[in-house]
């Protein structure tokens, strides 16, 4: 996931003091028919296993569209379950079905790739994997966005649904989905699973890590991530001798001018009151000093929450490439060519859905520990797991994974976290693996109650 949380309205004292002042949950409550006391010891028995997993996961991060191993732990889990389980969907997902009686049909998905970054935490079971992407470098990788407790959350959850099957009837799928981080997974899966037997659910429910200190969460309703479109643009020219660039038509020199203009996309054409988000991550162009390559290419990222100003981003970046174009005297076989890799919506929580689930998030994690947080120009694709069944609902919420002391100094040095989604000093503690289980234990299990 790209950039979780960007501001947080609360203290970690703040935190502190409503634990303290609180009791996590009383006798009386209940989830399901089940009592809160009950399922909260259910996942911390399991809490031996879920670590031994979590900690192999971790020391084997697997990138997108390569989770063969990752996968593979997750099909023998859910077999052992007695789950049915559907693999190499999409590629490398794999799919879990536990059907328990009449009842409703609910899907929950965990991601499984990790990103290139090279892990600067301390930690006795830290990646140190090279391996190479898809291009063909080697890299070094780690789980730097959490989605190796993403699946031990789910595991944990997929052990206690079985044991609790008389309180609870339905249809439950498990969904290990491969590239959220290229943004391709749930779509590969989504063109796959429900023409391999996977029923269409009747809501999808998801969790992601967050840096902020464990035992808080964050679900709210409507609109809480960005919708995304990833593209390649390339400037094509006529290359020749450095020395001699009046014989030439520089790409370098286009592309850079498209750099600068398409800033004004966002200042100067996009409404003020509604968030865009224009990156050029990276420029591409030539080999040698002396030679003036005969094209360059722009990666760009863009993000935003209203339809009409993703296409305000896509037709001023093709009007100011064709302007460039026209500029340089190019015919029309040299003009620009755009191709769109990635195209996400937007993650907008169902308000009934959202209301429901976190009935059962406040029974398990306590009161006041809902953070207030306005949504991100982060991106996820969860939602592409019902690209082709829009009506169906769905509700994703954050799962707070640092550990106190560790949030606690960071407070006190001024920093809003201790470190962030992505950053190679990304940390999940291990308290958050019994705590995230229970919480997706508690979602699941208000999904299936009526």
């Amino acid at each position: 996931m790209k950039t979780i949380i960007s501001t947080l309205s609360f203290s970690f004292f703040s935190f502190l003091a409503v634990s303290q002042s609180n009791p996590s949950v009383t006798s009386k409550e209940i989830i399901n028919g089940i009592p809160v006391a009950e399922l909260k010891e259910l996942c911390k028995n399991d809490t031996p296993r879920l670590e031994t997993i979590f900690k192999d996961l971790h020391s084997n991060p697997e990138l997108p569209f390569m989770e063969i191993r990752t996968s593979g732990i997750i099909a023998k889990e859910l077999k052992a379950l007695g789950f049915q389980v559907i693999e190499k969907v999409g590629k490398t997902g794999v799919v879990g079905i536990l059907k328990n009686g009449d009842g409703p049909t609910v899907m929950y998905r965990a991601d499984m790739d990790c990103i290139a970054v090279q892990e600067a935490v301390n930690l006795p079971y830290a990646s140190t994997k090279k391996v190479k992407n898809e291009e063909g470098k080697e890299v070094p990788v780690m789980h730097a966005c959490g989605h190796d407790a993403h699946v031990t959350w789910m595991l944990g959850m997929a052990k206690q649904m079985v044991k609790l099957k008389n309180n609870w009837k339905g249809t439950l799928i498990l969904v290990g989905q491969p590239a959220e981080e290229n943004g391709f997974g749930a779509i590969a899966m989504a063109d796959e699973m429900y023409n391999k037997g996977v029923p269409i659910p009747d809501l999808l429910l998801g969790m992601h890590t967050g840096p902020a200190p464990v035992g808080v969460y964050l679900n709210r309703p409507g609109e809480r991530m960005a919708g995304a479109v990833q593209l390649d643009v390339t400037f094509f020219g006529i290359g020749g001798h450095g020395s001699t660039p009046e014989q030439t038509k520089d790409p370098i020199i286009m592309a850079a001018n498209a750099i600068l203009q398409y800033q004004t996309i966002v200042s100067r054409n996009s409404h003020p009151q509604f968030p865009v988000v224009l990156t050029v991550g990276a420029m591409e162009a030539g080999i040698d000093n002396n030679v003036i390559p005969n094209k360059a290419l722009l990666k760009l990222n863009l993000r935003w929450y209203r339809k009409e100003d993703k296409e305000l981003l896509l037709r001023r970046i093709d009007e100011i490439n064709e302007g460039i174009a026209v500029s340089n005297h190019l015919p029309k076989e040299l003009y620009p060519k755009t191709v769109i890799k990635q195209n996400l919506g937007t993650l907008k929580n169902n308000e009934a859905l959202t209301a429901k689930i976190n009935i059962a998030l406040e029974k398990m994690a306590g009161p006041n520990k809902n953070l207030s947080i306005p949504p991100v120009m982060g991106s996820e694709d969860v939602q592409e797991l019902l690209k082709d069944h829009p009506e169906v609902p769905y509700n994703y919420f954050i799962v707070g994974i640092a550990n106190h002391e560790v949030f606690e100094k960071a407070t006190k040095e001024g920093k809003q976290f201790p470190f962030s989604n992505h950053n190679p000093d990304f940390w999940v503690d291990l308290s958050a693996i019994p705590f995230g289980t229970s919480l997706g234990l508690a979602a699941v299990l208000e999904a299936f109650s009526k």
